[in-house]
């Protein structure tokens, strides 16, 4: 079928997404009623629909409401049977929060749970309510939640605008995206400051003091458009599913492409909630580009963990991340975006001052200006971004020791020279002052190279060119070439730290494929359970520069430690806790993930269609986090232990 009636892939694919998650065993169903604000009758109407369903013979309990004092609400709870929560003391204060345990012991049709981006108190098992949401969900139990705008992650920056309020709690877009159905509970700002001054959302005092900071008509007003435009694009969405599903063709849309550049800066993150915000607009695939330059110096810890939190949002929004190696920023973005035929590109201002453009180009200029047909957004910062002309950028990391070896190499070779200069011409003594240059950017790093040709074309002119023991020059025809002499030693250092960059980059990405390639190919070949644990303990911990476990099942079905690296690991029982949980629900846990994000160690489940074998725990050894190119190589890893797991245990049956 061609031409207008043609349906488009992209709503076909997401009705047979839809449909497999209706047929898929023991997947209940979430019901997220909207509003913009508190007070518009979230959890009225909530319990109104709850209240209908319970009289018509459906098991409907009360996970967690919260009523703050409004007698409406507390009316409505009356014949609803509450399941009891579950207290927590921190920092002295007794708290309560929904006990998702006892939910799923009682595996009602139907439970509610008020305040979805509510955060639990701190050592709880889940971070956030939604992930206990989550739980409920993949045992079947249906879900009724409320939820407000302004606490949607990609709108964060947005409410900020508006407000002036940073919001502190949010749920990921994908939270929406896998609700089944999403009411809006809509109320003009005018009838919802009459409440506020009723003192039916808050207590006087309360709703005085909100309503001369937050909930002030103007915010109101631009807090319900957003939340009014969103549930628009969501009903045409759904108008888009139900077209295609019934054969009715019509301007549905073409799947424009985005693409958002990311870097280790936090302003990064606001530039991914924009990308997001602006694909679930135009209902269209977005990419998350990281350039990793090859000349740039290597980063330290924290901005390691600042890039790898930057690359994981986009991962939550549902971006594809996507990491390239390169010498050239505006180069890699401009060549992947072309290839990939992405229409509009989002760009961050870096704030640089005129003098640094004009020394070291504009990554902004050079793609706005070679950007042809694509859209280019470039999103300025306000807090500008501090300069990074420090004295580590020309120091570089490799401390002291560096430094002098540098500089005592230029002072050996200018003894030399000066033993030679009776039988060197001026131009052979230049070479040779060369050679402490590239050694230093060859041996150490470019910025003992750069302190090297620095030292160089002072001893050049100090020592070598006339009046000799003076850094003035009597002969001028000495100037251009002393400043050619500079030049090649200053993009010396450069090439050669360039070169030692793309060598490390493809060692490490040759070692990744290599031991993912001979790993399977091992693995496939063992017949032997502990050989096989053996061999996965020490290929994952070399590839990785990590500590290992692997826990495997005994014959009563309970966890067990099967294999380490070391004795000298720390694995306390908090962390046995963690990977339990993990091998019980099939889903990573632990650090870098969002449940249970305080342990220490990172845990992935083995686990293929036919169920779950054992649990991986890995931990860096300076204690920093996985960036997105090691977790998915850590999934693939574990992908293929479970596979050879699976096969082991058939073999070992047969035998049997």
């Amino acid at each position: 079928m061609n031409g207008p009636e043609r349906p488009d892939p992209d709503v076909l694919l997401r009705r047979l997404k839809k449909e497999e998650k209706q047929e898929a065993p023991g997947q209940g169903k979430l019901k997220i009623f909207l509003g913009y604000s508190a007070g518009v009758g979230k959890t009225y109407q909530m319990l109104e629909e709850a209240r209908i369903l319970k009289s018509k013979g459906v098991d409907v309990v009360v996970g967690l409401v919260e009523t703050h004092g409004r007698s409406e609400t507390e009316t409505l709870l009356e014949g609803f049977e509450i399941v009891p929560r579950f207290h927590k003391e921190y920092q002295g204060i007794l708290l309560t929060e929904m006990d998702v345990d006892a939910v799923k012991s009682r595996c009602p049709a139907v439970v509610i749970v008020d305040e979805l981006a509510h955060t639990n108190v701190p050592g709880s098992r889940n971070d956030k309510r939604f992930q206990d949401v989550e739980e409920l969900l993949s045992i079947g139990i249906n879900v009724f939640s409320t939820l407000n705008i302004q606490h949607v992650e990609s709108f964060k920056d947005v409410v900020y605008q508006i407000s002036g309020v940073r919001v502190r709690e949010t749920v990921p877009d994908r939270v929406l995206t896998m609700a089944d159905e999403i009411e809006l509970v809509d109320l003009p700002p005018d009838a919802l400051l009459q409440r506020f001054q009723e003192g039916k959302v808050y207590v006087p005092d309360q709703a005085r003091q909100a309503m001369l900071r937050f909930f002030r008509k103007g915010n109101l007003l631009a807090l319900r458009e957003l939340v009014l435009r969103f549930t628009t694009q969501h009903a045409e969405k759904n108008l888009q599913a139900f077209m295609a599903a019934e054969g009715v063709f019509g301007p549905l849309s073409a799947g424009s492409r985005i693409m958002v550049c990311v870097s280790a800066s936090p302003f990064s993150r606001k530039l991914v909630r924009i990308a997001q915000r602006f694909s679930a607009d135009m209902d269209a695939e977005w990419f998350a580009v990281h350039v990793d330059l090859m000349r740039s110096r290597r980063p330290d810890e924290q901005t390691r963990n600042q890039l790898a939190e930057n690359l994981k949002l986009a991962e939550e929004f549902g971006g594809k991340v996507v990491t390239l190696p390169g010498v050239s920023a505006a180069d890699e973005v401009l060549k992947f975006a072309h290839s990939h035929n992405v229409s509009f590109l989002i760009v961050g201002y870096p704030g640089r001052t005129r003098w640094r453009e004009f020394l070291f180009g504009s990554f902004v200029n050079d793609i706005v200006r070679r950007s042809g047909t694509m859209h280019v957004l470039v999103v300025g910062n306000k807090e500008r971004q501090s300069s990074r002309w420090k004295g580590a950028f020309f120091l570089g990391e490799y401390g002291r020791q560096s430094w002098i070896a540098g500089a005592a190499s230029v002072a050996v070779m200018t003894g030399i020279c000066l033993l030679l200069r009776p039988y060197l011409e001026f131009v052979n003594i230049t070479m040779l002052m060369l050679l402490p240059v590239i050694f230093s950017s060859v041996l150490w790093k470019w910025s003992a190279g750069l302190l090297a040709s620095l030292l160089a074309a002072a001893s050049l002119d100090f020592f070598f060119i006339p009046p000799f023991l003076t850094f003035s020059i009597e002969d001028w025809r000495y100037l251009p070439g002393f400043f050619v002499f500079f030049a090649v030693a200053f993009v010396t250092c450069f090439l050669a730290d360039m070169m030692k960059r793309q060598e490390e980059n493809a060692v490490k990405r040759e070692r990744f494929v290599s031991a993912l390639y001979f790993f399977s190919r091992d693995l496939m070949a063992v017949r032997e359970l502990s050989e096989l644990l053996e061999k996965a303990n020490r290929t994952i911990s070399e590839a990785f520069q990590c500590e290992v476990v692997i826990l495997l099942p005994d014959l009563s079905g309970s966890l067990k430690l099967a294999s380490t690296t070391g004795k000298e690991i720390i694995f306390s029982e908090n962390d046995f806790g963690v990977a339990t949980w993990v091998f019980q629900q099939g889903r990573p846990a632990g650090q870098g993930t969002e449940t249970l994000s305080s342990a220490a160690w990172r845990f992935l489940p083995f686990k293929d269609q036919h169920g779950i074998f054992g649990v991986l725990g890995v931990h860096t050894r300076q204690g920093g986090q996985f960036l997105s190119p090691e977790k998915r190589l850590l999934d693939a890893f574990a992908n293929i232990v479970a596979l050879a797991l699976e096969r082991t245990q058939s073999i070992s049956k047969e035998s049997g």
